[in-house]
């Protein structure tokens, strides 16, 4: 199955929202972000470098593989629905990223409401292109 990357995209004012929010993290060699499964500590944004985007089935075979684009959000639909993420994120040498973890990122959401709609937005496109994906499968 494949996604569109821009699925993953956010606009440019959240972003910098969070951004505000978030410790930098820069990649010299492939880092995992966080693994299919695992309980959701944040949400990471890439901002420029490439990150891969995975799921595998229960038995491990891979389902979908995604490029994530600069100024993506990844790990957003567990961090918002607190379930494990269902994805596995790995940012590739070169990366630059932030981390927003789950605390600062519900005080940001807390503190400017308008927020959360470009934060739906994000989810929305991400659920519309998995069906889309799923259509075409």
């Amino acid at each position: 199955m494949e996604l569109d990357p821009s699925a993953f995209l956010a606009d440019h004012q959240l972003i910098q929202a969070l951004g505000k929010q978030a410790a930098p993290i820069s990649c010299d060699h492939d880092l995992v972000l966080f693994r299919q499964g695992d309980a959701p500590l944040g949400l990471y944004i890439l901002l420029n470098g490439k990150a891969t985007l995975t799921m595998d089935s229960p038995t491990g075979d891979p389902i979908l593989s995604v490029q994530a684009a600069a100024n993506s959000l990844l790990g957003l639909p567990g961090l918002i629905g607190n379930q494990p993420y269902t994805l596995t994120a790995v940012a590739h040498p070169g990366a630059q990223l932030r981390f927003v973890s789950r605390d600062e990122f519900t005080a940001l959401m807390e503190s400017q409401p308008l927020l959360s709609l470009k934060v739906l937005q994000v989810l929305a496109a991400e659920l519309l292109t998995a069906r889309h994906a799923l259509l075409q499968s």
